[in-house]
């Protein structure tokens, strides 16, 4: 199977993992010699309930049963989408209450940028140096690392960037400005957390100056920083929220919320000032709701803060600097680039997944479901130490 995902399958970089998947359940990954993995990455933050969640699965195979696809997005009424609209808007602090579904994270940054220009009349956007938004034109465009855009220039004009936690920089939102976007914890750049009220400070000179704050929580969003979002851990409320990856269950997701009155923006003057076809797709909004429901209804998130601190607990090694991150949006970090590859290709081999973040090489991603169990955890951590003991030895024989 290698042979062909290599032959006919675009591929991201020179050297995939090339696990050949089998199948996948709960918090392992099976390849197809039967080998289980322990997943402590969940498809990069989107299998928010694990692999083959029962809610979720039943949800779609029930949609499934009554209709799939019948009309562009925002025509009909779906019972799916309407739901899931209705409940997220139960759950948001005012005024955030109408959403648009689309396809993707980066789908929804688009609308959000557009948003922003259309409600301000303004073009400038800001975004933050080693900021992550996807990799579309538009979100390219708001991307903080020069070497992954260069040669796809030119991309959109008229953006600035400024550091993420830097107060001194906020002078550059000005009257000019139509939105600043920020992850709420910065994640490509190693799961930086703001600081010292930042994300206040930041929405409070957007307030002065007339612009919109938007914040991007497509890594943080739905229960994994122990609130359903991000930046209800740092009393903000942001004008524009986006969202994607873990709000499907694992299904192909994305999503931006705004007040009633910024929303209806986008439906005249002109008309249609976003579409999509397949935005709002009923079987994809049944299991968003499902994934909702059982985030919310269970304990979930608060465990999520529990499982932060057992995994800091038992991560203790000189090879690891420190624990980056909240609830199960982590990232450790070790002495070198040379050290994270080398842990996560063994622990691979050990039947452990770990991943790397964007632009941070010293990081080793972890970011496990949120039903991954404590048992789970002590099992890959133990693998993880194992690895880190050995490179150690390796480094200094002695």
């Amino acid at each position: 199977m290698n042979t062909d995902f290599i032959k006919y399958q675009a591929q991201t970089s020179p050297y995939p993992l090339g696990m050949e998947v089998s199948h996948a359940i709960g918090s392992y990954i099976f390849d197809t010699n039967n080998k289980k993995y322990l997943d402590f990455v969940a498809g990069v933050s989107a299998c928010t309930l694990g692999h083959q969640p029962p809610r979720v699965n039943q949800a779609i195979k029930d949609q499934l049963d009554k209709y799939s696809h019948v009309m562009v997005y925002g025509e009909y009424s779906q019972s799916p989408a309407v739901e899931y609209c209705k409940l997220l808007a139960t759950l948001l602090p005012a005024p955030l209450d109408k959403t648009y579904l689309v396809n993707s994270g980066t789908e929804a940054i688009e609308g959000a940028l557009k948003l922003a220009r259309r409600t301000t009349g303004r073009s400038q956007l800001i975004s933050c140096h080693n900021a992550y938004h996807g990799n579309t034109m538009g979100s390219m465009s708001v991307m903080g690392f020069e070497e992954r855009k260069q040669i796809f220039r030119p991309l959109i004009p008229d953006v600035d960037f400024i550091t993420f936690n830097n107060e001194s920089d906020l002078q550059k939102i000005t009257t000019k400005t139509a939105g600043v976007l920020l992850e709420t914890i910065q994640g490509g750049a190693g799961f930086i957390q703001p600081e010292n009220g930042f994300l206040k400070k930041v929405k409070a000179r957007c307030v002065e100056v007339g612009a919109l704050l938007i914040l991007d929580e497509i890594q943080p969003g739905f229960g994994r920083t122990g609130t359903l979002f991000g930046f209800e851990n740092y009393d903000v409320v942001p004008d524009i929220l986006v969202m994607g990856k873990g709000m499907g269950g694992g299904m192909p997701v994305g999503a931006f919320t705004a007040s009633t009155e910024m929303m209806d923006l986008l439906s005249d003057n002109p008309k249609l000032g976003h579409i999509t076809t397949f935005g709002g797709h009923p079987v994809i909004a049944a299991a968003c709701l499902a994934t909702l429901q059982e985030i919310t209804e269970t304990d979930l998130m608060s465990s999520a803060l529990e499982k932060e601190n057992l995994f800091k607990s038992l991560l203790v090694h000189p090879l690891i600097q420190e624990i980056r991150g909240k609830g199960l949006m982590l990232a450790a970090m070790t002495r070198s680039a040379a050290i994270t590859n080398e842990v996560i290709l063994k622990c691979q081999d050990r039947g452990l997944i770990l991943f790397w973040l964007l632009f941070e090489g010293c990081a080793i991603r972890i970011t496990p479901p949120l039903t991954i169990s404590e048992e789970e955890i002590r099992e890959g951590c133990a693998i993880m130490l194992e690895v880190l003991n050995e490179i150690q030895v390796e480094m200094d024989p002695k």
